[in-house]
């Protein structure tokens, strides 16, 4: 995807612009996103994915002025005739190649930031309430018309005792109504509240991920325990190396001219230091912080369950498929000369043909970057595919 040509998605801009116009600073509203778009699922396959219990989902409607919500897996639905209820199905895009599809439309936004694809589906006046999210979205009309309005105020009060997070004072500037392949772009802490206008009404959102700073705190130093785990256990990495090569910390404490006490149980000042320079060894840099959030971005959907792969010792240069496709559920990333594939650091280094696998999720088994892949990425993608993360695919 080319970031300096016009998408229809986004209107004819391009997603330069887009990106530095619009996102994370207003709202977009897109007429015809997507001319004569059809869902990627129908109203009565995503009720049956509703049932499984590998599936998120969620029923939400309006009782008596308050808002309720349950959570699935749902053996029964309330009647389509019933009007004001909303069925909200998760993270479709890992169980519908249609809708992982879709989702691979918006890549223009770099794969750390995207995290799924939900559906709602919703009878006459169903909603989930005026409400804020905290991270980006884009609002695509599948099916029906809903009447969506939105505002950028700031007043972000909640109302309490509900389980969901509903708006006690929303305030629109501008309502619309979107009919299918129309597309609303609202940046994070936008208010808006989306109003069913027919049964069966579909709304596709596609949602981004935004980590807090706690987040990442937290994950550099359990990366960073990892670190110590590592070193202190003599583990291997990729090429020999300890998975997060650290500082050696171990040599043991000792304090030759500690003096007799009057207080056994006061902490030794000598100890307090010595645990103070022990940590300040560590270091939190730019090598740290990749592995940890290659290896956190790429975790799998707890959802995600990969099918059995293709043994690789049916796979030789004569097999009629030639090119190499990640599995829906496959999440990849790379950094400089290190890759991350499903939670884990790659036994390989992130090389052209493994970086253009990631960046288009496929790879042609005759391209230049396929051809000069090295024995241990051909090795990497052998165990890739036994263990169903890839799929051979016929040439198109």
């Amino acid at each position: 995807m080319h970031p300096d040509k016009p998408l229809d998605l986004l209107g004819g801009l391009t997603p330069s612009k887009f990106m530095r116009e619009y996102w994370q600073r207003k709202p977009l509203l897109i007429k015809q996103a997507f001319p004569n778009f059809r869902p990627p699922l129908g109203a009565p396959a995503l009720k049956k994915m509703s049932r499984r219990d590998d599936v998120e989902a969620r029923l939400v409607w309006k009782e008596k002025k308050t808002w309720q919500m349950e959570r699935g897996p749902f053996a029964r639905l309330p009647k389509p005739s019933e009007p004001n209820w909303s069925l909200l199905v998760q993270s479709v895009d890992i169980h519908d190649d249609a809708a992982c599809a879709l989702m691979n439309q918006f890549r223009f936004v770099p794969d750390a930031r995207l995290d799924d694809l939900m559906i709602s589906l919703a009878t006459i006046g169903g909603g989930v309430g005026p409400h804020f999210d905290s991270y980006d979205v884009f609002l695509l009309q599948g099916q029906g018309r809903r009447r969506w309005s939105f505002g950028q105020q700031k007043d972000l009060t909640l109302i309490d005792g509900l389980s969901l997070k509903i708006l006690k004072n929303f305030k629109p500037d501008e309502t619309f109504i979107l009919e299918p392949g129309d597309m609303l772009y609202l940046p994070p802490q936008a208010a808006h509240d989306g109003v069913a206008l027919d049964n069966d009404c579909m709304t596709i959102s596609i949602g981004f991920r935004a980590p807090d700073e706690a987040a990442l705190a937290r994950g550099m130093l359990e990366a960073a325990a990892d670190q110590i785990v590592a070193r202190s256990g003599l583990a291997s990495g990729p090429y020999g190396e300890p998975p997060l090569a650290g500082p050696a910390l171990d040599k043991l404490y000792r304090d030759p001219s500690q003096p007799a006490v009057a207080h056994p149980a006061e902490i030794p000042t000598r100890l307090r230091d010595a645990a103070v320079r022990a940590v300040s060894k560590i270091r939190f840099d730019e090598a740290l912080a990749t592995r940890f959030l290659g290896c956190w971005l790429t975790e799998p959907n707890q959802a995600a369950v990969f099918d059995d792969g293709i043994d690789s010792k049916y796979w030789d240069d004569d097999t009629p498929y030639t090119h190499w496709v990640l599995d829906r559920r496959t999440r990849m990333l790379y950094r400089d000369q290190h890759l991350f594939i499903n939670g884990e650091v790659a036994n390989v280094r992130a090389e052209p043909g493994l970086r253009l696998l990631a960046d288009a999720r496929e790879l042609a088994g005759d391209c230049a970057a396929a051809k000069r892949l090295s024995a241990q990425a051909r090795e990497a993608l052998a165990d890739w595919l036994d263990d169903g993360w890839i799929k051979l695919a016929r040439k198109p």
